[in-house]
């Protein structure tokens, strides 16, 4: 089933105290909305293992920025660690993307995932569940083709080059940084 997430993420039970930001952007690279979850304070840590590896996606200090462009289909979060060094970014694909009344931004979740760890590592994420969603009638073939097309093109044309990723989301972290502080 499709699932709407909402960009403050209200139900995050892990999550203890966090404060939450977001703001709309537009200029010559970016147009959309950022936001920001500083989060205070975890009941546990979240550690995925990855490629072999464990990575801590979520701790207390730790910061995650959401971008969720006007245009294109899918979400992303760079998840920083409490020395605000990036542990990953992800990339949610999307059906559709709104507003709340309460003016949190929101997407649908096209259930298929891209993962960008920080050595330039790339995972394509719950192929299963999208092909799922297709069998129990939950997606249509179109949103399936359009989950893997935008999934394609993140990898293609974002992902592959992780400097400028890097370089884009540290910019949109001073940006809503400094408007909380204002």
């Amino acid at each position: 089933m499709i699932e709407r997430m909402y960009a403050d993420r209200p139900n995050w039970t892990r999550v203890l105290q966090k404060k939450f930001s977001t703001k709309y952007i537009k200029n010559i690279d970016f147009n959309g909305y950022v936001s920001m979850i500083y989060i205070e304070k975890v009941k546990q840590p979240l550690i995925k293992n990855m490629l072999g590896k464990d990575y801590c996606l979520v701790d207390d200090g730790y910061i995650w920025l959401e971008l969720l462009p006007i245009y294109g289909n899918y979400h992303l979060t760079a998840m920083y660690n409490n020395n605000t060094q990036i542990v990953q970014w992800y990339f949610d694909i999307t059906k559709q993307k709104g507003v709340s009344e309460d003016g949190i931004p929101f997407f649908d979740d096209l259930f298929l995932d891209v993962v960008v760890l920080p050595n330039s590592e790339i995972l394509l994420l719950d192929e299963d569940e999208l092909k799922d969603a297709l069998d129990k009638c939950e997606i249509t073939e179109q949103e399936y083709n359009t989950a893997y097309q935008e999934a394609k093109q993140i990898i293609e044309n974002i992902a592959i080059d992780i400097n400028t990723l890097s370089d884009f989301t540290n910019k949109y972290l001073k940006v809503i940084n400094s408007s909380n502080r204002e």
